[in-house]
């Protein structure tokens, strides 16, 4: 069995982190944000930010192709400053918050999941966190 390293995603948004975090966490904004390219959307959003809370955001291609579930179970949150959770199918994820000179860098690290190439995750994880910075810049 070969071993995946796990994946990091990086952006930096010019919002201070309060903002970020409440953006990142609003089920109402989350379907804004939450796709990776304009043939996606996410029509539902449910979120119980907090340690052994769930999560559940509805995944579709807008043709109607294909969707999926993803959700998982947060392991830790602490306000401001980090969200790790585990996914349902048992792969963990971290995503640290990090504000500076009004800035907020926002560092998501993930295992892969096995079924598709680890560069092609990256991209659509990376794609995702750059919808989120695009929508909360013009917030």
């Amino acid at each position: 069995m070969v071993q995946v390293t796990r994946i990091t995603v990086e952006a930096t948004v010019s919002a201070p982190v309060a903002k970020v975090w409440k953006t990142w966490n609003t089920p109402d904004d989350i379907i804004q944000w939450n796709s990776a390219d304009p043939s996606w959307h996410t029509p539902s959003s449910e979120n119980d930010l907090r340690t052994g809370g769930k999560f559940k955001h509805r995944m579709e291609a807008k043709d109607g192709s294909f969707g999926f579930d993803f959700e998982g179970t947060y392991d830790e949150v602490e306000l401001h400053k980090e969200i790790t959770y585990t996914m349902s199918d048992g792969r963990k994820a971290t995503t640290l918050f990090t504000e500076q000179n009004g800035e907020t860098k926002i560092a998501t690290t993930f295992d892969p999941e096995t079924e598709n190439d680890p560069e092609f995750q990256k991209q659509g994880w990376q794609m995702i966190l750059n919808n989120f910075v695009k929508y909360v810049e013009s917030k």
